[in-house]
């Protein structure tokens, strides 16, 4: 963006995580594991799905210092409860590790070009468009077999068998990444038991700079998902420091848009127009440290307190200011 009264060039940030990033390298420097949360709005040059926003209101959480699935849990957790606070409950949780397609991008000696393509068409899951990208790279049949799998390879607890099975041959990085995987499972089966779990290895929003388990939430009706998280352990090295890394993010502005729940304001407390009177200003203040909602009446003012969104007044009794239930 150009600046119009000086004419320098001026930046937006498309994303929370490299400056969260960075506070970490190189404000806080601490050698133990480090939890930031975030909240501010974003700029996107193209909107998210149908009907998304170019300016979301990202939230977030991150957590640097530790490598294990602990941490990814950690940060899943929180995810699905940030969720449940916003009244969600149908929702399910694709789970996958975007380390299963680099070691077998790798392995194919894909070039940086045709991973790219491979990587696109793998998120619309278009198989012929795959077959053939892998045959005009001239990739060798077991590699080729085994990449196309990915496509394949999404649904309940059982995939990470068929992946098993289908990875055989592949090399020592592909099954760490599936070893990984299963653990992951394992414990969000546990931890997370009422949360319908679906599994997918063509799962690879973020790859650009994750490195590992990836995580999304998805609810029907919605055609892209409505939170979404995992682990870049690369994030840092842009700012000198690498550091294992986890995390996840959402738009308060889409959670907030399919919540179940009124966003209401709660009832206020009507007061009488100001005077000068200091009891009536110490209950005011007293109310409203409480937090309490406090509306003057202004002189003159037309309608009844109901109108302006209040349930009470306060009105003087016996000489004392008291609240009472408008009505009454």
């Amino acid at each position: 963006i150009i600046d119009q009264y000086t004419g320098r060039l001026m930046g937006g940030r498309a994303d929370m995580t490299p400056q969260v990033a960075r506070i970490d390298a190189h404000h806080l420097k601490r050698e133990t594991p480090v939890r930031l949360c975030y909240v501010d709005a974003v700029l996107r040059t193209r909107q998210h799905g149908f009907a998304g926003s170019r300016n979301p209101l990202q939230i977030g959480a991150e957590l640097y210092g530790h490598a294990g699935i602990e941490s990814d849990m950690e940060m899943l957790r929180l995810m699905v409860k940030i969720l449940r606070v916003v009244g969600l409950e149908h929702f399910h949780i694709d789970l996958g590790h975007v380390g299963i397609f680099r070691a077998l991008s790798r392995e194919a000696q894909l070039s940086a070009a045709h991973e790219g393509m491979l990587f696109d068409a793998l998120q619309r899951k278009a198989r012929p468009e795959i077959e053939a990208l892998l045959a005009d790279a001239n990739v060798a049949s077991g590699h080729r077999r085994r990449l196309i799998s990915l496509v394949e390879l999404n649904g309940g607890k059982e995939v990470l068998e068929e992946a098993g099975r289908a990875m055989k041959e592949a090399g020592p990085m592909v099954h760490t990444a599936l070893d990984n995987l299963r653990k992951m499972a394992e414990a969000a089966q546990c931890q997370l038991a009422t949360i319908q779990l679906h599994y997918d290895l063509a799962e690879l929003r973020g790859y650009r700079y994750q490195s590992g388990v990836v995580f999304a939430a998805f609810a029907p009706g919605q055609s892209h998902e409505i939170a979404r998280g995992g682990r870049y352990d690369e994030i840092g090295r842009l700012f000198g420091r690498p550091r294992p890394a986890t995390g996840f993010s959402a738009d308060l502005k889409t959670l907030l848009s399919i919540s179940p729940r009124r966003q209401a304001r709660a009832p206020g407390i009507m007061a009488p127009p100001w005077s000068d009177d200091e009891a009536l200003r110490q209950k005011i203040r007293a109310l409203r440290e409480r937090g309490e909602r406090v509306i003057f009446m202004l002189p003159g003012q037309c309608g009844e307190p109901v109108a302006m969104g209040c349930d009470r007044r306060i009105e003087q009794r016996n000489g004392e200011w008291v609240v009472v239930p408008c009505g009454s």
